[in-house]
C-alpha cells in the first residue's frame, strides 16, 4: 500500500503543490475555476491512465509471475504494463505504443518539473539566475540518467514529501478562506451571474 501511494503521488503529484505552479500562469479572473480544472488532472492521471494499467495487469494474470513480481518490488512498472500488454502475441506491436507512452510521459515530467524549479529558483534568487538554474536542471538530468532508478524514485519521494508537509499544512490553515471562496462562486454560478 505505501508502495502505491508514493508512486501515484510520484505520478500526479495530488498534495504536493507544485500543480498550482502552472495553475498560477493561467489568465483568469477566477481563480476557483481554474482549481477545479487543476483538479481534473489527478482524476485523469490516477482514475483513467492508471486504473486502466492496473485493469490490465490484473485481467492478463501477468502479475502472478515471478520475474513480474520482482519487477514490482523494484519498480519497475514499465515492465510490468510491457509484459501484460505483449503476453498476448496479437499484441506485440503495442510494446511500441508503450514506448512511445513512456517517452512522452518522461519528456513531459520534464518540461514541467523544470518549469515548476525555475520559477520557484527565480522566486527566489531573482529573475538573473534563471539561466544558472537551467545548467543546474540539466546537469542534475544527466546525472540522473546514469544513476540507478531506486535511488532516483526514492530521492524524488523524499523531495515530494518534503514539498507536500509545508503544502499541506498551507491548504489546512487557509482552508476557511478557500471554503468561503468556493461558497461564493458556486453562489454566483448558480445565479447565472457568471457566463456559462
Amino acid at each position: 500500500m505505501v508502495l502505491g501511494i508514493k508512486r501515484a503521488v510520484f505520478s500526479n503529484e495530488a498534495g504536493a503543490g507544485s500543480a498550482a505552479i502552472a495553475h498560477s500562469a493561467a489568465k483568469t479572473d477566477e481563480p476557483v475555476s481554474e482549481g477545479i480544472v487543476a483538479l481534473l488532472e489527478p482524476f485523469i492521471d490516477t482514475i483513467v491512465v492508471c486504473t486502466l494499467t492496473g485493469l490490465t495487469i490484473i485481467v492478463t494474470g501477468v502479475y502472478r509471475q515471478p520475474d513480474v513480481l520482482q519487477w514490482a518490488v523494484d519498480s519497475q512498472g514499465a515492465n510490468i504494463t510491457l509484459a501484460a500488454f505483449t503476453q498476448n502475441p496479437t499484441f506485440a506491436w503495442f510494446k511500441y505504443v508503450l514506448y512511445l507512452a513512456v517517452f512522452l510521459f518522461a519528456y513531459s515530467t520534464c518540461v514541467s518539473w523544470s518549469y515548476y524549479g525555475e520559477r520557484c529558483f527565480v522566486s527566489l534568487f531573482g529573475q538573473k539566475s534563471s539561466l544558472f538554474y537551467k545548467c543546474l536542471f540539466l546537469t542534475f538530468t544527466f546525472l540522473g540518467s546514469i544513476v540507478s532508478p531506486t535511488n532516483i524514485l526514492e530521492f524524488s519521494d523524499m523531495l515530494i514529501l518534503s514539498m507536500s508537509i509545508p503544502n499541506l499544512l498551507g491548504v489546512f490553515l487557509m482552508s476557511g478562506m478557500i471554503k468561503s471562496e468556493l461558497d461564493r462562486y458556486w453562489a454566483r454560478y448558480k445565479s447565472g451571474e457568471l457566463k456559462k
